[in-house]
């Protein structure tokens, strides 16, 4: 089997619109939470969400692109750019020309669809635009990256739900280890802060009114985000041919379904996954000195991930856990990703992020969540979970980037 190398890191989020932005504002707590700004949400009871704001997609893409992209895609686009950049390849050369790309996704082009549906259902207008069903299709954002960066390798999209980029960049890991590809980029990227979208999350009764706060006594649920995030993979010894900036390692994937309930989570499924991953690895939970949680903020999900991550431990103590969502929000398909850089550049910084928010940490819980500030750490291994509705589980582990 061959090591999976990461050289290359690219983010969009409410925190920030790059990678190192975002680390810095997760490093220091500070939210990117703030009052919703979509339209029609007069009809609305949600007055918080984790938007990306002062993104300026004129900036980015010219008059003759900019109305194919739904702006999920362009997250996904700009992540990309920068991930490449990052990893010292140009759009275009050889050296990507055999890449493959990889794009979880929960929901699509909501944007997209929800203008469309106000045109015909509020305004009465009978026709919408010609490339409606190219912006909201789910695989969009995916062909829009491998057209931007002349990747022509195997691209598509994966939909799985909170866990679905934590998903792409496993299976994008499996492809390089096993030789079938010798780079990937894989991520994920959401923008479904529209009116209808919010209203069936209203519906759930799981959105916190004011902010998220995972696993304090006080939290009240999640919050939504956008944002995306795209990593380069790339086999080790290609890596090290070609020069390339070698940032971490995907050790291991593990990945199941509870096979249960469509909304609750089940502890056993989740505990498993983690186990997968850790086996796929060839580590002991010994080996992890942190876990980022998937942590939504609702009393059901941060109540069964301690559960999960107790069980897996045992007798001994968990490394520390913490969630990274009330910064970010929770990014749908692209949190798994997002996620995966929060615990990569932990690992580049030897730091143990912080729980936000976290007013009155939890005890009950039986973790060390990390509660509302960074702390200096020496670890070489992290876990960083997904755990979605219809009980789809993934799990990713990553270590820090070694000769």
């Amino acid at each position: 089997m061959k090591r999976v190398a990461v050289t290359g890191l690219g983010t969009i989020s409410a925190a920030g619109h790059d990678a190192a932005t975002t680390w810095e504002a997760v490093r220091a707590g500070r939210t990117g939470i703030g009052p919703l700004s979509i339209e029609r949400q007069d009809i609305l009871n949600t007055k918080v969400a984790a938007q990306v704001r002062g993104f300026d997609p004129e900036r980015y893409f010219d008059d003759r692109r900019l109305p194919t992209l739904d702006r999920f895609s362009q997250f996904a686009v700009v992540s990309a750019r920068e991930a490449v950049a990052a990893a010292k390849l140009e759009p275009g050369s050889a050296a990507l020309a055999d890449a493959g790309v990889v794009v979880g996704v929960g929901v699509g082009g909501m944007t997209t669809t929800d203008d469309s549906f106000w045109r015909i259902y509020g305004q009465g207008i009978k026709r919408v635009y010609p490339l409606t069903v190219p912006k909201l299709m789910s695989n969009a954002a995916a062909s829009q990256v491998s057209m931007d960066l002349g990747a022509r390798g195997m691209t598509f999209a994966i939909a799985s739900a909170c866990a679905s980029s934590t998903h792409a960049i496993g299976v994008a890991a499996q492809f390089i280890r096993t030789g079938v590809a010798r780079m990937m980029l894989a991520g994920g990227s959401e923008a479904c802060i529209t009116t209808g979208t919010v209203a069936g999350w209203e519906a759930l009764r799981v959105l916190a009114p004011d902010q998220c706060r995972p696993f304090s006594r006080n939290r009240l649920g999640l919050v939504l985000g956008e944002g995306a995030a795209m990593l380069v993979l790339e086999e080790w010894d290609h890596a090290v041919a070609r020069g390339a900036p070698i940032i971490a390692e995907i050790l291991g994937f593990g990945a199941n379904a509870d096979a249960g309930d469509l909304t609750s989570p089940n502890p056993e499924g989740a505990a498993g996954a983690m186990r997968l991953a850790l086996a796929d690895a060839g580590l002991s939970p010994d080996a992890i000195g942190y876990i980022n949680a998937h942590g939504t903020g609702t009393l059901m999900n941060d109540r069964v991930e301690s559960g999960a991550v107790r069980a897996m431990f045992g007798d001994a103590a968990p490394p520390p856990i913490s969630s990274s969502k009330a910064v970010l929000g929770h990014t749908l398909g692209a949190a798994g990703a997002i996620e995966a850089v929060v615990t990569i550049m932990a690992l580049q910084a030897q730091t143990l992020p912080p729980t936000a928010c976290c007013d009155e940490p939890d005890d009950s819980l039986g973790i060390d969540m990390v509660p509302n500030q960074a702390r200096p750490a020496q670890f070489s291994a992290a876990l960083s979970n997904s755990f979605a509705f219809g009980g789809l589980n993934a799990v990713l582990a990553i270590g820090a980037a070694t000769t």
